[in-house]
């Protein structure tokens, strides 16, 4: 069947194997086992056609026929059966992994349920029968049950409660949940505001997230992300997410009133992220989210939640988590809401950008200390429990992966120029794993989708990143200097380009871009392109790689212009060149 890429199996069970049944222990659990063999091979034959499906059928047998009545013997005939399963085999059926009792013409299929339960302890507290018995009637309360569908779905609540105990944001008070047992209206909960909190962060967090999602010194640009000694030390944009996620994971989310649903079937499917200023190298944001919306999918409900990332009163960014709840939908809600930031369909195109990148097997491991301890990331055994061969990467890991390609490719490392991004998680990544970023430009929007290298499978999609212009970066003034002065000199040698671009550009064949300094920061970058074409100069990082990199003062700029500074000695003494300092003396030498 795997060579062939197609196979239909049927596994035959029993209800004495889903029931029970009085004196038939041996057989009853033989038939329960099938079950489970049935389902595993569901899950392992899916990537190659081929279905597993089990009956429990009620047909007349030797067996059946020394308890049951004659009359009903003849009446469960074996060809009441034989339909279910020819269909079942059929290529054109695509039920996989699914029960079905069948007999005398009737044909039912069978499913889980599961109550939403009741945490019984405390952190660093024993559990007792006492709590156990306090909450019996929860435990076994099936209203508002979910339905889990696969071991992901099913071992997901011990995963969210491990979240709740270490957090300490339980209670074995049997009232204390007491809204989870309301009709699941919803109405109240949208609005709900969720007690605000200040997250504080250094600068060796914002390394840590870069060193998380990537950033290399194999890549010289990386270092501004990497090095806090670097003259445009910057936080990466995605670090907003790490700001506001523990509006997401603190465990708040279950204790809304009107929101009754089990939080252990929660999955991140969207994410949003804008940016209004860019992030200070360390402080301190304080926090405000807020059910922005509620949305019925039919098989899940979508929970929409803003979260406002504030430096005093300053708006630093905006995020928005759209959390797939799997099977709290039908209730009658509305599918589509105004406030969600949609997702948007690639250009039909092949990209205009690819950059891949590997993941190490100690990722998840590294990205984890940003804040997200799930221990799905890290825990090989909860990673089975979930149904995972190993721990996963960490979805807003390898979201943080895909904007810093953009970021990278489109923007120069230019953190000013990012604006907001937009995506959707559709797969998960191992550690270890090859991402693809493919990317499509259209205008200040950059699309892009994400894929495992290895296999072809895509993992980010439908995303895009919003870029300002270029254009909207002021190298002529600076908010602590005022005019740069070097800004003369850029232009004048734009001006003599044009007489002997061509001369130059043979001789020199270099790309240079210069990051000219005002007190600490970088208040202007411009390119001088002497490879391509007949050179140019133009304002802002270099449009592809550039050969070198120049940080320098716009004071020590204008005295090596005119002569009065060694550029050599500028070079040692402050570490301002980097990469090849020769092709900084041809520069030099041409003008």
């Amino acid at each position: 069947m795997k060579k062939q890429n197609y196979g239909r199996i049927i596994m035959t069970s029993s209800s004495a194997g889903i029931y029970g049944n009085f004196g038939q222990a041996n057989y009853s659990a033989a038939k329960l086992g099938l079950l489970g063999l049935s389902n595993t091979l569901a899950i392992e034959g899916r990537k190659n056609n081929t279905h597993c499906n089990t009956v429990a059928p009620n047909a007349g047998s030797r067996m059946t026929e020394t308890v049951l009545p004659e009359d009903v013997v003849r009446a469960l005939k074996p060809e009441y059966v034989t339909a279910l399963v020819l269909w079942l085999c059929h290529e054109s059926c695509e039920e996989n992994g699914s029960l079905f009792e069948v007999g005398a013409g009737w044909i039912g299929k069978l499913r889980w349920e599961q109550t939403l339960g009741a945490i019984v302890r405390r952190k660093n507290e024993a559990e007792t029968p006492e709590a156990v018995k306090a909450n019996w009637k929860k435990i076994c309360d099936f209203d508002n049950a979910s339905k889990p569908q696969s071991i992901q779905e099913s071992t997901g609540t011990i995963i969210e409660v491990l979240h709740k105990v270490d957090s300490e944001e339980v209670s074995t008070n049997p009232t204390s949940h007491a809204a989870s047992t309301a009709s699941p209206g919803f109405a109240s909960a949208i609005g709900y505001k969720l007690p605000s909190y200040v997250s504080a962060y250094t600068e060796l967090d914002t390394i840590m997230y870069a060193l998380g999602v990537g950033a290399s010194m194999k890549h010289p640009k990386d270092l501004k992300f990497l090095y806090e000694g670097s003259s445009d030390f910057s936080c990466l944009p995605t670090f907003g997410v790490i700001i506001a996620q523990k509006s997401m994971t603190g465990g708040g989310l279950a204790e809304i009133p009107g929101l009754p649903i089990n939080f252990a079937k929660v999955l991140h499917g969207e994410q949003y992220l804008q940016i209004y200023k860019p992030f200070p190298r360390a402080g301190k944001l304080k926090c405000e989210a807020v059910i922005a919306d509620i949305l019925d999918k039919g098989s899940g409900l979508v929970i929409v939640l803003d979260v406002y990332s504030y430096s005093g009163k300053e708006l630093i960014c905006y995020s928005q988590y759209s959390l797939f709840v799997v099977g709290s939908g039908g209730f009658g809600g509305k599918r589509t809401s105004e406030k969600l930031k949609m997702a948007i369909d690639i250009p039909s195109r092949p990209p205009d950008a690819v950059i891949t990148d590997n993941t190490s097997l100690n990722q998840a491991a590294l990205y984890r200390l940003s804040g997200d301890w799930n221990p799905l990331h890290i825990d090989p055994n909860f990673a089975s429990l979930a149904g995972f061969e190993k721990p996963i990467l960490h979805g807003l890991c390898t979201f943080g992966f895909s904007a810093r390609h953009v970021l990278q490719h489109f923007a120069g490392n230019d953190v000013s120029r990012f604006k907001a991004i937009k995506a959707r998680f559709a797969k998960p990544v191992y550690p270890g794993q090859t991402l693809r970023t493919e990317m499509w430009k259209e205008g200040n929007r950059i699309h892009f989708q994400t894929k495992i290298l290895e296999t072809g499978d895509i993992v980010i999609s439908n995303a895009y990143v919003d870029l300002v212009p270029p254009c909207g970066i002021s190298a002529k003034t600076h908010p602590e200097g005022g005019e740069l002065q070097s800004t003369l000199v850029f232009e004048e040698i734009n001006r003599r380009l044009k007489d002997i671009g061509h001369e130059v550009v043979k001789r020199v064949n270099a790309v240079f871009e210069w990051h000219v300094t005002k007190g600490r920061s970088t208040a202007a970058k411009w390119t001088i392109d002497l490879k391509n074409g007949s050179g140019k100069v133009y304002q802002g990082p270099a449009e592809g790689s550039a050969d070198t990199t120049i940080i320098i003062s716009d004071e020590d700029f204008m005295e090596v212009v005119l002569g009065k500074l060694d550029p050599q000695k500028v070079m040692v003494s402050n570490f301002s060149l980097v990469h090849s300092f020769l092709f900084g003396r041809k520069l030099t030498f041409k003008f």
